[in-house]
């Protein structure tokens, strides 16, 4: 099992411009998301994320390049998960209950909480247009000589977003979380993990394979 430590950010808050979470993301660790656990789906783009908070928000940003980028889904709670999509799943203090935070390209957002597939709610619409985003897509040559598409996204997650919980801050809390890359509707669909999940079909929303993260 995974386990990372996510920094605080003294210098950084909810209300901070946008664009000075995404530079200061840009010089922590990034953590690759590789893990293909299903040898039918085989093709790995270039996934990594950093990761750190401010008390009363996570930061976030995702690092993509991949052959083909899809984002035709614009509302919230939409199935973005079949475009290029992003996720972070977390549960807090032990529960098996968790939350998922899907994104694609164009900051979509669907965002629900529960225990599996079939007991999960939907987050409101109006506490998602609380999560800022900043995202950029660029089109490069990989060193392959292979056109690829070159995408970010920056997140700034309130903790109010975690509306099945009283949580006004993340700090020394001890959470079980896992960061995901998959495009069901891809040309070529792919299903990618941070920490290993074990299961016969492509499955993310399987809550005992979760890795461990501390926020400090």
């Amino acid at each position: 099992m995974k386990q990372l430590e996510v920094p605080f950010f003294s210098r950084l808050q909810k209300a901070s411009p946008i664009e000075q979470v995404s530079a200061s993301l840009d010089e922590m660790i990034k953590h690759p998301i590789n893990i293909a656990p299903w040898p039918q789906f085989n093709y790995i783009p270039k996934v990594e994320f950093s990761i750190a908070h401010s008390n009363d928000c996570i930061f976030l940003k995702y690092y993509v390049t991949e052959a083909v980028v899809k984002a035709t889904y614009y509302h919230s709670n939409d199935p973005v998960y079949k475009d290029s999509c992003v996720e972070f799943f977390i549960a807090f203090d032990e529960e098996m209950k968790y939350y998922n935070l899907e994104f694609n390209p164009i900051g979509t957002c669907k965002l629900n909480f529960g225990r599996d597939r079939n007991d999960r709610i939907l987050i409101s619409e109006n506490l998602i247009r609380t999560i800022r985003y900043l995202a950029t897509i660029q089109n490069q040559i990989t060193n392959d000589d292979k056109p690829a598409t070159q995408w970010e996204i920056t997140l700034m997650i309130p903790v109010e977003v975690f509306s099945e919980h009283v949580i006004t801050s993340v700090s020394g809390k001890q959470c079980s979380a896992n960061f995901h890359k998959c495009g069901d509707d891809l040309p070529v669909p792919h299903f990618l993990c941070w920490n290993n999940i074990q299961s016969v079909e492509p499955d993310f929303l399987v809550r005992e394979c979760f890795g461990k993260i501390l926020f400090l």
